[in-house]
């Protein structure tokens, strides 16, 4: 009996929360600088038209939209009644402690005093090559460093990925503000 007993215990692996990266939202509501998920990647609506309702009954939304991430023009056509996948996307400002032009890597600053290693230059990207905004922002990191100003930067993350998408070098007499 007790062989019989073992046969049948069930083992379960232990998992995170299950928090999802989305939530989900009416193609007829999304609108020009909403997010949405776009083949699989996190996107901002740069445009968006819906059609009139025709023959089969649905209206349909065309959405043209950008990769938050590497600035690829993507784009969308579904009923506005369907749901899309809307990510999370969170922007958190960090003071900029180092930056190594040679490696990519950057040291910042939390609120908490504790340091954030994990993201690099903007220009040292994952999938694609760096737009002209990477090359931008990158520059003006580099630049406000080596200036000894205090470089700020707003790092947006969605889906698990991050990256640094605008900055702010300040001098201590007056502050200049670089938006990307």
């Amino acid at each position: 009996m007790a062989e019989e007993h073992d046969e049948h215990d069930t083992h379960f692996e232990a998992t995170d929360a299950g928090a999802s990266h989305t939530y989900p939202m009416q193609a007829g509501e999304i609108r020009k600088g909403s997010h949405l998920m776009i083949k699989g990647r996190p996107c901002k609506c740069i445009e968006v038209s819906t059609s009139k309702t025709g023959k089969h009954g649905h209206a349909k939304a065309h959405i043209v939209a950008l990769d938050i991430f590497t600035g690829k023009k993507l784009e969308d056509l579904c009923p506005t009644s369907h749901n899309l996948d809307v990510p999370f996307v969170v922007k958190t400002e960090y003071q900029v402690c180092s930056a190594e032009e040679s490696t990519g890597e950057v040291i910042l600053l939390k609120e908490d005093g504790s340091t954030k290693e994990d993201l690099n230059l903007p220009t040292f990207v994952k999938v694609g090559e760096p737009t002209e905004d990477d090359k931008k922002v990158t520059d003006e990191i580099l630049k406000g460093l080596e200036d000894g100003k205090n470089v700020s930067c707003i790092v947006q993350a969605a889906c698990g990925e991050d990256a640094a998408t605008l900055l702010q070098a300040r001098r201590r007499s007056r502050d200049v503000v670089i938006a990307v």
